[in-house]
């Protein structure tokens, strides 16, 4: 869809469980401003229970489509009529797209990612990447990081969840924070949700980041900033960074994905205040 084809007023939607923490109607607010487009973006706290109607609502003439976080980027799966390649090798997805009635589900969560690692930098450095979480923001993450040619290690607190995930992804394994080589982890990438409820929790607690020389630190979660990983992690030199970046470099894909505008990522960014570099591919 071109912006010459976006309705003059149309709605875009988060569905979350909890929503009230997200900054995405910021973002997507100041790039309907930025593309001359009239619109809204509205997060919408909806439970498992109410998904498929909400979903099912998306396929008004004036929805254009939704973002989808915690708990909703896999079991929307079945409520979709299609998927983009992505979005199916992924096997979750971020992205609803309304195409005249049909709902296709995107991920730019990956490419999101990617983009917000490279803009700081974080995969200059050979070695593999170690991912803490095993859900949906984990899929996106796993397949970012085997795309890239990296080997895997999957931390979950049940492992189990970590097992059945790797399984989907050639390159990754499912390990115990033990059995973790460390020394050849040049990236610990934390798709888990801890500290986003309770500032003192951390995936990795009473963890020596001594043993982590060299090895960036990248948390999807940006709220509160900084979260305690990134501080536990910046107390022992190590980079570490929030998931602002890709927060907005996803945002960016979403909105060019609905409406065909292509908004660079420092309008999405200096919605949020400007809290994390954007780099020169935005």
């Amino acid at each position: 869809m071109s912006s010459t084809d976006v309705p003059a007023a149309y709605r875009t939607y988060l569905y979350a469980d909890p929503a009230a923490h997200s900054l995405s109607p910021l973002m997507h607010r100041a790039a309907f401003a930025a593309a001359g487009l009239r619109g809204d973006y509205e997060a919408v706290r909806v439970t498992p229970a109410e998904l498929a109607d909400r979903v099912a609502r998306l396929r008004a003439p004036d929805v254009l489509g939704a973002n989808l976080s915690l708990p909703h980027k896999e079991t929307v799966l079945p409520l979709l009529d299609d998927l983009t390649p992505a979005a199916r090798a992924i096997g979750a997805v971020n992205t609803v797209i309304n195409r005249a009635g049909r709902l296709i589900g995107d991920n730019t969560d990956a490419p999101g990612l990617l983009a917000a690692l490279n803009a700081h930098d974080m995969l200059a450095r050979s070695g593999s990447v170690l991912i803490l979480g095993a859900g949906g923001a984990a899929r996106a993450a796993v397949y970012a990081a085997t795309q890239q040619g990296r080997s895997v290690y999957i931390v979950n607190r049940t492992p189990d969840n970590a097992r059945r995930l790797a399984g989907a992804f050639a390159g990754a394994r499912a390990a115990r924070l033990p059995e973790v080589p460390w020394a050849d982890i040049s990236l610990v990438i934390n798709s888990s949700s801890a500290g986003l409820d309770a500032p003192w929790e951390t995936p990795l607690p009473e963890f020596d980041f001594g043993q982590l020389a060299g090895t960036a630190v990248y948390d999807m979660v940006y709220k509160p900033a900084p979260t305690r990983l990134i501080r536990d992690a910046r107390a022992a030199g190590l980079r570490a960074e929030n998931g602002l970046g890709m927060l907005a470099h996803q945002a960016r894909l979403a909105f060019e994905a609905w409406t065909g505008a292509q908004v660079p990522a420092g309008v999405f960014l200096q919605a949020l205040g400007g809290e994390a570099a954007v780099g020169e591919q935005a």
